[in-house]
């Protein structure tokens, strides 16, 4: 009898109705059933939770973080909210702007007019230095009479407009062959567009690491408040990067060709 109950007890109760154990006492065995249901009842508990993550895990997924809320009350008591939301946006907007002025698959007079020319540390549409026409449907003529000495400038900012122009030099006047649209064309506006996109990310970036660092040189907020601020600032990152993002695809599937 006693190596049954010893056998049972190695078995942990799980082939027989009572569990048994021995007492100090050499004389007897005592049943004691009720001594040993605490540990059966916490060894079941942990492997319901067992059970209950494997069914998050399996409905939820890995890698998927909550929504952040962002509080913007509190944040504004602990950092400039405003001048974090501004120079996000700008780069938002920065990217636009460069979307449509160097991203363009036909290379038009309008185009042309408000390509911006870097002059001497200033920039200028060249309608504002040049006086722009077609000769032709394949050809733009632009004329430099009235400020020739910005001739080298324009053609630098031609060739890195990214419109695949190769301008013709005749005195002050420029020629400018209009390509045609090419599927390595395409392709190329289309990484040019990548390009631009992680300019401005890494900008968003930028930002919001400056902010979070400016965060931990603050001893007056409490850890707990600086954490979440932190967060928060992150989540407004987030929020400006996948705008940006959008903007992205969406003129990558215009650039493509992609209807």
């Amino acid at each position: 009898m006693l190596r049954n109950s010893l056998h049972l007890m190695a078995l942990g109760g799980r082939h027989a109705p009572m569990r048994w154990s021995l007492l100090t006492c050499p004389t007897r065995i005592l049943p004691v059933e009720m001594q040993a249901q605490p540990m059966q009842i916490g060894w079941l508990q942990a492997r319901g939770y067992a059970k209950g993550k494997d069914k998050k895990k399996e409905k939820g997924g890995k890698g998927k973080a909550g929504k952040v809320e962002i509080n913007e009350q509190q944040l504004r008591e602990i950092i400039n909210l405003d001048s974090l939301n501004t120079q996000m946006e700008k780069s938002v907007q920065h990217m636009k702007e460069d979307f449509i002025k160097h991203l363009s698959l036909r290379s038009t007079s309008g185009s042309i007019d408000t390509l911006r020319i870097k002059v001497d540390g200033d920039e200028h549409e060249l309608q504002e230095l040049a006086q722009i026409s077609r000769k032709n449907p394949k050809t733009i003529i632009v004329n430099m009479i009235a400020f020739p000495q910005t001739i080298p400038d324009v053609l630098r900012a031609i060739e890195k407009s990214g419109m695949n122009l190769n301008p013709q030099q005749d005195g002050t006047t420029l020629f400018i062959p209009i390509p045609k649209v090419t599927k390595e064309h395409r392709e190329n506006l289309s990484k040019n567009a990548k390009a631009l996109f992680v300019k401005y990310r890494d900008a968003i970036r930028g930002v919001q690491n400056e902010h979070i660092r400016k965060l931990k040189n603050k001893p007056e907020v409490a850890k707990d408040d600086a954490f979440a601020a932190q967060t928060q600032v992150t989540a407004i990152a987030d929020k400006f990067i996948a705008e940006a993002d959008k903007l992205l695809a969406s003129k990558q599937k215009e650039l493509l060709g992609d209807n």
